[in-house]
């Protein structure tokens, strides 16, 4: 049986077109605006789809961290009021929402709990992704695998029993298990791409690679050991302010890796041994000899 789910429109899995992610997470900063040159630079790059992150903040930020002062663009406040700073509402959603619609370009989002969850998945968006922090959550897990949505399932911080145990919850059918290393930015020798063809053994679904190096080889590399969708987060400048930014690519960054990935599908070819009519003409000048 083929390893393959529908995203929207698209088949994503073995035989198919890497599905590109570009992730905005937080990297809008609050900005609706900001967000929407995002979307429109990776509509420009030949992306599939636009990534957002969901968050209730009472709920998601540990009581600990709450009251944690630090500084922001809008000054010196609580961790608790900057998480609120960057949460967009129903309204800046709907926003985002229409104007994603109007260029053709998918968008969904990870959830981070449960209230979020019902918010994104009441925007009908044609997937859900789960974020490595919370692959160990099974309220959410289930409440994910109830939509009857395709699960993205992002793999960081993970034991492999870890991951086995989310699998059993969400089941493999409609799931796109995403191998990633949750570093920002991430060191080569902490991608550990091998485990892309670890998780394809191991699971009976589609294993995508979101990947958060600095540079783009690594992610096309990921396409080349089996990797059936890119996720990377992008920004409008790596200089500004927020904890992923230097972990993102820009705008022409993400232009290049559209590019390198569908190089990349061309050039694995089928593993077929053949002579191809450009061949011809060397064969002929420089093969001595003929079985």
């Amino acid at each position: 049986m083929a390893r393959e789910i529908k995203i929207g429109n698209r088949m994503v899995g073995e035989g198919h077109p890497t599905y590109v992610i570009a992730e905005v997470g937080i990297n809008h900063n609050g900005s609706v605006q900001v967000a929407k040159d995002l979307i429109l630079a990776a509509h420009e790059a030949g992306v599939d789809a636009v990534k957002f992150q969901k968050r209730t903040p009472e709920i998601c930020v540990p009581d600990h961290q709450k009251g944690q002062m630090r500084d922001t663009p809008w000054g010196y406040i609580s961790y608790l009021d900057y998480r609120y700073k960057v949460e967009f509402d129903q309204k800046e959603y709907e926003e985002i929402d229409a104007y994603a619609k109007s260029l053709g370009i998918d968008w969904l989002a990870s959830s981070w709990d449960i209230p979020s969850l019902e918010f994104i998945d009441a925007f009908n968006p044609p997937a859900h992704k789960v974020p490595s922090a919370l692959l160990t959550d099974h309220e959410l897990l289930r409440g994910l695998r109830n939509t009857g949505k395709p699960v993205i399932l992002s793999t960081g911080m993970s034991t492999m029993d870890e991951i086995e145990s989310a699998v059993e919850v969400v089941g493999t059918d409609n799931l796109l298990i995403c191998h990633t290393t949750s570093s920002y930015p991430c060191p080569p020798e902490e991608l550990n791409l091998k485990m892309i063809q670890t998780l394809q053994d191991r699971f009976d679904c589609p294993i995508g690679y979101s990947g958060h190096e600095v540079g783009l080889v690594p992610s096309a590399v990921a396409v080349a050991m089996g990797a059936c969708l890119v996720e990377r987060h992008v920004t409008l400048d790596r200089a500004m302010w927020g904890s992923d930014q230097a972990a993102s690519v820009e705008p022409q960054g993400i232009r290049t890796l559209v590019k390198y990935i569908r190089v990349t599908e061309k050039a694995l070819g089928d593993g077929k041994k053949k002579v191809y009519d450009s061949e011809q003409s060397s064969l002929n000048k420089m093969r001595r000899y003929s079985i």
